[in-house]
Order: structure tokens, then sequence, then C-alpha cells
């Protein structure tokens, strides 16, 4: 379980594909404190330490799985050596939830359509597929409801539906901006969506009554 809001960013050092899976080796700077077996959002997507490898200045690389389930759903499969991602430890029952509750569980991907400053903050909409029955499963937004993209917690503005498509846009401060990828992120870029958890359960028990 997450919080949705970012630690730090971690830095793609290798790839390794393994039949349908990908082994992706990170460099961050809270390496040292991880263990096997430890969960870690990437880019808001869950995934399992599961190797540590020591480096010659002291430091330690650490590497993480994705099954193709998880790279048909989320943008995963699309990154590059080189690429920086969005990491969170998974929460202490003893911590402030400062954002809201993000599973890891990715439900899909969406595109960036428009990005610009506005007034010291930065403004991102984002498109992604949609339809009756992905909304009676609680893939949708709410005007003030939460969205996870890329593992941030984000308050939703101008949520709307038509066409096939579904849209969100969100308000980035400058710090957010600046400590995540969000900096990164431009017109045709692809993130991962979560869906609010809450919304999810109203969706499924509304369709069951």
């Amino acid at each position: 379980m997450f919080s949705g809001i970012v630690e730090t960013m971690a830095q793609v050092v290798a790839i390794e594909q393994e039949q349908t899976n990908k082994h992706f080796t990170l460099r961050s700077p809270y390496t040292d404190a991880l263990s096997i077996d430890q969960s870690i959002a990437h880019n808001g997507v869950c995934l399992t330490v599961v190797k540590l490898t020591p480096e010659p200045d002291g430091t330690c690389l650490y590497t993480v799985t994705a099954m193709q389930e998880t790279l048909n759903r989320t943008n995963l499969d699309d990154l590059k050596v080189g690429d920086w991602v969005n990491v969170e430890r998974s929460m202490l029952l003893s911590e402030r939830l400062d954002g809201h509750i993000v599973q890891g569980h990715v439900d899909q991907t969406a595109r960036c359509i428009d990005v610009h400053e506005t007034e010291g903050s930065w403004y991102y909409r984002f498109e992604y597929d949609s339809d009756k029955e992905m909304i009676r499963r609680g893939y949708f937004t709410v005007d003030k409801g939460s969205v996870s993209i890329n593992g941030v917690s984000l308050t939703v503005c101008e949520p709307d539906v038509r066409d096939g498509k579904g849209y969100v846009s969100v308000c980035i401060i400058p710090y957010t901006h600046e400590n995540t990828n969000f900096k990164f992120i431009e017109v045709g870029t692809k993130v991962n969506l979560e869906f609010d958890i809450l919304g999810k359960y109203l969706s499924r028990l509304a369709a069951l009554v």
C-alpha cells in the first residue's frame, strides 16, 4: 500500500528480457536501505525487489521484475536505460496518509495531450480509453477527487468522458514538477493511471445491488 507521495526518482541502469518478463536494475538514493522481497512503487507500479548488487563505491543497485501482464497494462515496457522513474516505498502504518490510498495496481495508461506552465505551476491534461463497462468498474475520475499518475497522488480537475475517451487534468506545483518525472512529461508521453480504489468499490457495490 502506498500514499502517492513520491520519495525520489530512480534511474534505470540495465534492462534484461527473460522470456516474457523484464528485469529492471535501478539506482536510487536509498538503495542501501532496501531488502529482498521489499515492495516499491515504480511510476505507480508495485514491484518486488529480487536482487541487490553492491557497487565498487559502496553503494548498491537493485533489481525488480515485471511480468507480461504488468508490461501490457503500464508504461514500464517503454522504459530505456537512462530513464527516470518515480519511486515510493510502501507505507508504514504509523505514518500520516499525506496523499490518498494507492495500491500500486495500475489500471491503464493515458497519453499527455497538453502541458504548459501557468502562473508558477504546471498544467497537464491526459487522455485515456474509456467506455461504459470501464466506468461501471470504477475506471473514472470526479472533480476534486484523487488519481495516481505515474505514482503521484494528485487532485482531479476538469474530468470528462466523450467519444470513447476519458480526460483528466491536474495541476503540479513547482516542487512536484522538479522532484518527480513530471518534468520529463511532454505531449505524447504515456503515463500510468490508477483510479481511486474507493470509487472502484462503490461502483462494484452499485452494480451488485
